[in-house]
């Protein structure tokens, strides 16, 4: 018999009693009477504001996304900018993607800043997640929302705060909003409606001036013009990316990009995928079909809110080979530096950023040309963070992350898949102007540099249980650190919770200069490196492998590479995770 807690029923008879809509309260009657474990999920926990916002599943209770969990977040960011900028004119941007109830919920924080004597800078539809980025810093705003839960599930929609440098909030800000959202207990304290604020409108105008810029960080023009027939199949997954990516690639000098008409659709339920999640196999498929038939070049693929791109290249045979996040990070890194070389702008002031998780092989390409390099936290907001610290005294090339995130240009603060996909169109124009697909210039960066092999494993733990056994994980490897990996001695063990280095060898331990995060990190005599840190938008905690092996020449790449698969297979089984 699956029992109901008194807690959980008492939390459900409140939204039955208060001033919720009638469609709401006939969803948790419903939920009470039939579903009792769908009411548990629902309303055991309120959904939690993290350091990012909100993500969860759409529905009524205090854990799900809804107009109200949506709106106690909004009054409680609205309370601390206020406290933050007293006496001041107060303006925010909102955008949102293609999600189900992406819009109502991108209204009702509209409308609830306005209520609050803000102007609220409201997209017409649906733009790219990086856009707001650039609108936040373009009109000056203090801060904005995107209503994205990015690539998660259809069920799923999101919340995320930028503050007024157009990057996501970090400290002190996001404790600070926490504290402030945690502060509104109840719905009567949001203002839905009235104040002396404005809803304003805003669309082309702001789109024309962003594509402006993305086209002013094109470093190849005469190359594209030569190449401007290059074959580009591009699909935006029915997300955002339809609205401005084809025409930035247009703007560049691309001639002809292909399209898929079905995932031009935009429709929340991302009817013609699995996942809408460009990481993802399968998610490709169309894209790669279509790219057989007409022979393209290169298969671009942008998640629901255009921060993400996933690529897929032509190899011989008529075939089409994916790339991963790292090798596309690696591309766009040598090309770029390469570019910036040619065009004499390396003085000795430019730098790359990466995060802690991402492949080491763009710090060995970034110091062979004496460009500095950052190591960041997982998340783009710390990639962001080094620009903002930089910004007028070092020149930014670009950044990366392995989950396909990248971003050129200082006037977006987040990954950005509109100039990511632009910039890789060109690479690929770059690479065939010498005579070679996207893979052979990896692969000659493999001989130059060496395979770096990455591979991230996903364990999903779903509910109340999930997360206590993410945590016992954890623990697990934090408290008993594995003494050897695949036959190689465990050397360092970063602990960035702890906020510590522990060398085994010297038995010494060292402070990491980064901002404490649940990540744990460890390095073998063989150079092999594995990150385990619980993800920070799902019920999963992630394992990342990387493994190096030099390349002697491009012929034995395929052999080379079956060798490193069958390492990361090995530290896969030492680690009891197959």
């Amino acid at each position: 018999m699956n029992t109901v807690e008194p807690q959980i029923t008492e939390k459900a008879t409140i939204w039955l009693n208060g001033n919720y809509d009638e469609a709401t309260k006939r969803e948790v009657k419903r939920l009470m009477s039939e579903d009792p474990q769908e009411l548990k999920e629902s309303f055991y926990q309120s959904l939690e504001f993290g350091t990012g916002g909100l993500r969860g599943i759409m529905g009524v209770g205090t854990n799900r996304m809804n107009i109200y969990t949506v709106g106690m977040a909004t009054q409680g960011l609205a309370n601390y900018i206020l406290k933050t900028f007293p006496n001041e004119p107060v303006s925010v941007a909102i955008a949102h993607d293609s999600r189900n109830n992406s819009r109502l919920f991108a209204e009702t924080t509209a409308k609830i800043f306005a209520a609050n004597g803000f102007t609220a800078y409201l997209f017409d539809s649906l733009r790219p997640t990086p856009e707001l980025s650039f609108t936040i810093r373009e009109l000056g705003c203090k801060a904005g929302v995107v209503v994205t839960a990015s690539h998660n599930p259809k069920e799923y929609n999101g919340y995320k705060v930028y503050w007024g440098d157009g990057a996501q909030i970090i400290a002190p800000h996001d404790k600070n909003i926490i504290n402030e959202v945690n502060n509104i207990t109840t719905i009567d304290e949001i203002k839905f409606n009235g104040g002396n604020g404005k809803v304003e409108v805003i669309g082309e105008q702001i789109d024309s001036l962003y594509i402006d810029r993305l086209v002013g960080l094109s470093l190849s023009p005469e190359i594209i013009k030569k190449h401007a027939d290059l074959k580009i199949v591009y699909t935006p997954i029915h997300g955002t990316g339809v609205k401005l990516v084809p025409k930035t690639l247009e703007r560049f000098g691309f001639k002809n990009v292909i399209h898929i008409p079905e995932q031009d659709v935009v429709d929340g339920n991302f009817p013609t995928v699995k996942s809408p999640n460009p990481e993802e196999t399968s998610t490709l498929e169309m894209a790669i079909e279509k790219a057989k038939i007409e022979n393209a070049d290169l298969v671009l693929a942008t998640d629901p809110d255009a921060d993400r791109v996933g690529v897929a290249v032509k190899v011989a045979d008529g075939k089409y080979e994916l790339l991963n996040g790292n090798q596309t990070a690696s591309l766009l890194c040598f090309y770029m530096i390469n570019k910036w070389k040619e065009k004499d702008l390396l003085k000795g002031k430019e730098y790359i950023v990466k995060t802690i998780v991402t492949t080491d092989l763009l710090k060995d390409i970034a110091k062979d040309y004496n460009v500095e390099v950052f190591n960041v936290l997982t998340g783009f907001k710390y990639i962001a963070d080094i620009i903002g610290k930089n910004e007028g005294s070092k020149n930014f090339i670009m950044g990366g992350e392995e989950s396909y995130g990248y971003l050129a240009g200082e006037f977006v603060r987040d990954k950005d898949a509109v100039i990511s996909c632009a910039l890789i169109a060109e690479t690929a124009a770059w690479a065939k102007e010498q005579g070679k697909t996207l893979l052979e210039l990896l692969k000659e960066i493999y001989v130059r540099y060496g395979i770096y092999k990455e591979k991230l494993l996903s364990v999903t733990k779903k509910g109340i249980s999930g997360q206590e056994e993410i945590k016992k994980m954890m623990d697990n490897f934090r408290s008993t650190p594995p003494q050897t990996i695949a036959g190689a001695k465990v050397m360092l063990v970063h602990d960035y919770k702890a906020g510590e280095t522990y060398d085994t060898i010297s038995e010494l331990r060292y402070t990491i200069e980064l901002p404490k995060s649940d990540v744990l990190q460890f390095v073998t005599q063989d150079g092999t490196i594995i990150s385990v840190r619980p993800s920070g938008t799902e019920p999963k905690i992630k394992f990342y492998f990387g493994v190096k092996e030099a390349l002697n020449n491009a012929e034995d790449y395929e052999m080379v590479d079956n060798l490193l698969n069958r390492k990361i297979d090995r530290v896969i089984e030492d680690l009891g995770l197959k």
